[in-house]
Formats: structure tokens, C-alpha cells, sequence
């Protein structure tokens, strides 16, 4: 349960003491956070459809559709910010609703509906922006909607505090509201929990709804980070997310997702990708320590489930 954290700690020491000054700065300190906070935000939702037994395989194409519709609707349609960013959420959560219809009424599974779904959405992506990145107008840089990703307060990136208060909304939501206690028995024993009352399709749908809101926020602060909508912008968030989200399940619990493992797991990866460019690490190492940090993560977790049987 603490060998995760220990391997953080490890980590930290290890980066700290090869590269003190650069590493261990406030401001290196700080730039890991606003790293780390749309990886959190979208491993946050993704852990909704994982504790309810369900995988989603769209979110790191939705994070680039989220992208281009903002900026789309902002620069093509002149919508104003603060209606361009509530109306992608929106989108976003009805792509969630669709992957849990078709997943429950239709029984299909959810890597199957998911995948057929993140290509979908890909199409969309080439649809609507002719698979050419969509500059943020004139107009809008420099004002509000860039300083959502780009502005500070008492010298922390805005992201911070919309990580900081997403994951902890994801968290009541998860540990103190029937739906989130719903959802967790729903992953334990779903026959069990149909039998006690649970609304199965209810709550499933809804774990879909959360992961693909999150991820059109994900989606909608990188947009206005890099100043413009890129069909391809989402696509280092799929591995990334599964690796973190997977070693934050073994981290003070036996193979079960959490909120508060999510975020573990997300600073375990971000730590390790900025101690790597800080040492001068080459662009395949870090692509290395992703695919491996996922496989020792699943590995974790199928030997803990299986020492819990042995138990048993």
C-alpha cells in the first residue's frame, strides 16, 4: 500500500540530489503542479467509469475535440468565451451519456464502444477544423479566456486551483454522495448491487458523463495554454492518464481506484517526465518511463489482487 509513495519519495530524492538547484526550485516545484493539472483533472474523471468496471477509451480524443470546438466557436462563430466554454462541456458530458446508453441498453462493451467512439470523434476533430490546428483570434489573446490557463494568483497557475477544486468535488462526490457509494458497489459486484437497488444503468452512464466532462475541461484549458485548437492535441493524455490512474490503484488501497491514488499517480508521472527534461534526458527515455511505469502498475495491481484471494 506505501510502496508507491515510497518510489515518489525515492524519485524526488533521487532527481534532488543529481539536479538540487534546478529540481528542487520553487518555481520548478510550481511548474510540476501546472504540469500535472490537466493530467489530473482528466485521470480524476476517468477514475468515475474504472471504479464502476467500465473502461473509456475516448477521452484523449475528446480532449482535442473539447480544443477545437472552443477556439472554433470563439474565432468562426464569435461566440464569447464564457458561452464558448459552458457549450463544450456540454458536448462533452453528451458524449459521455452516449458511451454509457450504447455501453448499458445495448450491452456492448465499453472498450469496444469507446474505441469506436474515439475515432468518431477523431473524424469530427478532421471534420471540423480539416485536420488544420485553428489559431485563437486576435481578439481573445491575451484576455480572459487565455487566462484561464495562463493567469496566476499569489504566484500559482489558475490550472492549479481548478485541479485543486475539480478533484476535490470528484472526491465528495465519490466518498460522501449515494451516487459515488453506488458506483463503487456497482464495480464490486454489479449483480449484487442491481439486486440491492442500485440503479445500474443510472449510475454507469453517469461515470461516463463525469470522464467526458473532465476531459473537455482538460481539453478547453490546454487549448487556451497553447493558444489554439490541434486535432492531435489530446493524444499524450491516453497512456499517460491509464499509468497514473493505475498506480494511484495500489497506493493505500487493494486494487481499487481512488481520487486520492489518481492524483498520487499523476504527480508519480509528472515528477518523473520533469525530472527527466531537467537531467537532459532524451525524448524515447521519457516515452520509456510512461510505458513502463503502466505495466509495473497493472503488474502492482494484479499482485495485489491476488495476494488479497490468497488471504481470503
Amino acid at each position: 500500500r506505501y510502496g508507491t509513495l515510497a518510489a515518489l519519495v525515492v524519485m524526488i530524492a533521487g532527481f534532488g540530489i543529481l539536479s538540487p538547484k534546478a529540481f528542487l526550485s520553487g518555481p520548478n516545484l510550481i511548474n510540476v503542479l501546472n504540469q500535472a493539472a490537466l493530467l489530473a483533472i482528466v485521470a480524476g474523471g476517468l477514475t468515475f467509469p474504472l471504479i464502476a468496471g467500465q473502461f473509456d477509451l475516448s477521452f484523449a480524443t475528446l480532449v482535442s475535440l473539447a480544443g477545437i470546438l472552443v477556439i472554433g466557436l470563439m474565432t468562426n462563430q464569435g461566440l464569447p468565451w464564457f458561452v464558448a466554454v459552458p457549450v463544450v462541456i456540454v458536448v462533452g458530458g453528451l458524449i459521455g451519456f452516449v458511451n454509457g446508453v450504447i455501453v448499458t441498453a445495448f450491452r456492448v462493451s465499453s472498450i469496444v464502444t469507446t474505441l469506436g467512439m474515439s475515432t468518431i470523434i477523431v473524424g469530427l476533430n478532421y471534420a471540423y477544423s480539416n485536420g488544420i490546428p485553428i489559431p485563437l483570434g486576435a481578439q481573445a489573446r491575451g484576455g480572459p479566456f487565455v487566462e484561464l490557463a495562463q493567469g496566476r494568483l499569489f504566484g500559482i497557475p489558475y490550472p492549479v486551483f481548478f485541479m485543486a477544486g475539480i478533484l476535490v468535488a470528484l472526491w465528495v462526490l465519490l466518498n460522501r454522495t449515494r451516487f459515488g457509494h453506488h458506483a463503487q458497489a456497482i464495480g464490486s459486484n454489479p449483480t449484487a448491487a442491481a439486486l440491492s437497488g442500485v440503479r445500474v444503468s443510472r449510475i454507469t452512464i453517469g461515470s461516463f458523463v463525469i470522464a467526458s466532462a473532465c476531459a473537455a475541461v482538460a481539453g478547453i484549458l490546454l487549448s487556451a495554454r497553447i493558444g489554439s485548437g490541434q486535432v492531435t492535441a489530446g493524444d499524450g493524455f491516453l497512456l499517460s492518464t491509464f499509468a497514473a490512474v493505475f498506480l494511484g490503484a495500489s497506493v493505500l488501497r487493494d486494487r481499487e481506484f481512488h481520487i486520492i491514488g489518481s492524483f498520487i499517480g499523476v504527480l508519480f508521472v509528472a515528477i518523473g517526465f520533469n525530472g527527466l527534461s531537467i537531467l537532459g534526458a532524451p525524448t524515447h527515455v521519457q516515452f520509456f518511463f510512461q510505458g513502463g511505469v503502466l505495466i509495473i502498475a497493472t503488474a502492482l495491481s494484479t499482485a495485489t489482487a491476488r495476494r488479497t484471494e490468497l488471504r481470503r
